[in-house]
């Protein structure tokens, strides 16, 4: 009976629509499938190639793990970054991306938090 139950939840959790964490810029749903935003904030990081430096999957490598970094900066504080730079870090400035700012948050933050398992993700549908 225990068994039957368990498989009951994970089918029906499998269907369940996106559910937004307190206070996060994201939602992921229990397939793992984000918001169009959040998806949108990796097609921007891809389109950046952030990557060079922060490393694929956002743990760094001449650049800082953004994995960390996402886990003590405001949100403000990562705006500032990415549009203003850090020359004296290596970081150029991205004034391009401002447009784009809050998605590409929204994406970094779920990964930090560890809600977004990879750095590849699918939007819900």
């Amino acid at each position: 009976m225990k068994k039957m139950l368990a498989v009951a939840a994970i089918a029906f959790l499998g269907t369940a629509p996106l559910v937004a964490v307190a206070d996060a810029p994201y939602t992921v749903n229990a397939e793992g499938k984000v918001d169009k935003a959040t998806r949108q904030g990796f097609e921007t990081w891809r389109s950046a190639a952030c990557e060079r430096c922060h490393g694929p999957n956002q743990e760094g490598m001449v650049g800082p793990s953004l994995i960390e970094s996402l886990k003590v900066l405001t949100k403000d504080q990562f705006k500032t970054t990415v549009l203003t730079g850090r020359p004296e870090k290596g970081m150029p400035n991205h004034p391009q991306l401002e447009p784009k700012m809050d998605a590409l948050y929204a994406y970094l933050k779920c990964r930090s938090d560890g809600a977004c398992k990879t750095a590849k993700v699918t939007a819900a549908e």
